[in-house]
């Protein structure tokens, strides 16, 4: 059950059964232990062994729980001197609640109805109304009763009274208080859940120790009150955190971003340096193309070598003198001169030449 559940059912209960501290308390105690994990419910039931009495006609069986199957440790026999102190010596003076089981038939159940304006004092109205809802006293009888329906506006509050004889159970009540294992709880076979048909005010008084299970149950209270406390904080740093790791995160990616970035800014630069480049270089057939137009007829070349800008040239003319005038007159060539004297070629009226010149693309209008 979860915790909301838990405290709203003992909110729903708490008007049920009879108006007393104990009950409210058991209640109490009932509802934080429905909110423990299983594990530790089984703890705490181990913590609380329960002595049970199932009386047979003159005789009685006796069983112990621990919070699971009821294991048979003997029986009881009024007429045997003793039995009763001798099984409870046997079971190692072990502290233990005490429950007498009725058989069902000593039980008489019944369910009946009151108005509205009574619920919240049922267990008084039932009491005095014993008379008229069985053929006995209140003081002849134990009874409990629970509410079956929640009373809505104008209807009527329905309950279901469960009662047995006050001399059914007297004496075996009275042995085991004087053999020092007081009852706390008369229920019947078929119970509901919590039922006890003994007053509040003869329910021997449990001690409340250091370590006892209300004493636990409270640490568990404040453990809980302290992590609802806690929870926002805890839950606030977490998300401060989260919200830390994602943020170095973002930062790492862009810094991978930008170095991706700039690796492509310098690739971009590199590829226009390379085109820029590309497109500064003159080109050959424009070359060719000038000389050709401006080299007379007479003229012609044997070899043209091209290095980083410069253009040498080799060849023969009828008038190699006039060749510098004529390619400094050209576009785009700059820095014309003779590498080497010229020669007069050996049986030919030409002389030989080696010019060399600077040469890049001329300005385009």
């Amino acid at each position: 059950m979860l915790v909301p559940d838990a405290f709203r059912s003992l909110r729903v209960t708490a008007g049920r059964g009879r108006s007393s501290l104990d009950g409210f308390f058991e209640r109490w105690h009932d509802a934080l232990v429905s909110c423990l994990p299983g594990r530790l419910q089984r703890l705490l039931a181990r913590r609380d062994p329960c002595l049970i009495v199932v009386p047979e006609g003159a005789k009685a069986r006796v069983f112990e729980s621990q919070g699971g199957d009821a294991v048979s440790v003997g029986e009881l026999d009024p007429q045997a001197p003793g039995s009763l102190q001798a099984l409870l010596d046997g079971l190692k003076g072990k502290r233990r609640r005490t429950v007498v089981r009725l058989p069902e038939r000593l039980v008489l159940k019944r369910e009946v109805s009151f108005p509205t304006q009574v619920r919240d004092n049922l267990a008084r109205v039932v009491e005095y109304e014993m008379d008229r809802l069985s053929p006995f006293q209140s003081d002849q009888v134990y009874f409990d009763f629970r509410t079956l329906e929640d009373p809505t506006r104008g209807g009527k509050v329905k309950i279901e009274l469960a009662l047995c004889l006050r001399e059914r159970v007297g004496d075996w009540l009275q042995r085991l208080r004087d053999r020092g294992a007081p009852v706390e709880q008369v229920t019947w076979e078929g119970a509901w859940p919590k039922a006890n048909l003994l007053p509040a005010q003869e329910r021997p008084q449990r001690g409340t120790g250091l370590f006892s299970v209300n004493a636990l149950l409270l640490l568990v209270v404040l453990l809980l009150g302290a992590a609802v406390l806690a929870t926002p904080i805890w839950q606030m740093q977490r998300t401060r955190d989260e919200r830390t790791a994602q943020i170095e995160e973002i930062k790492v990616r862009a810094e991978q971003v930008q170095e991706v970035r700039t690796a492509l800014e310098r690739a971009r630069l590199g590829s226009v340096a390379v085109l820029q480049r590309k497109w500064e270089q003159p080109r050959m057939i424009d070359l060719l193309l000038e000389l050709t137009n401006r080299l007379p007829d007479d003229t012609w070349l044997q070899n043209l070598d091209y290095n980083d800008g410069e253009i040498q040239l080799r060849g023969e003319s009828a008038q190699a003198t006039a060749l510098i005038q004529l390619l400094d007159q050209a576009p785009g060539i700059t820095e014309v001169t003779f590498r080497s004297p010229v020669v007069r070629a050996a049986g030919s009226s030409r002389e030989r030449f080696h010019i060399s010149l600077k040469y890049r693309r001329p300005e385009e209008s």
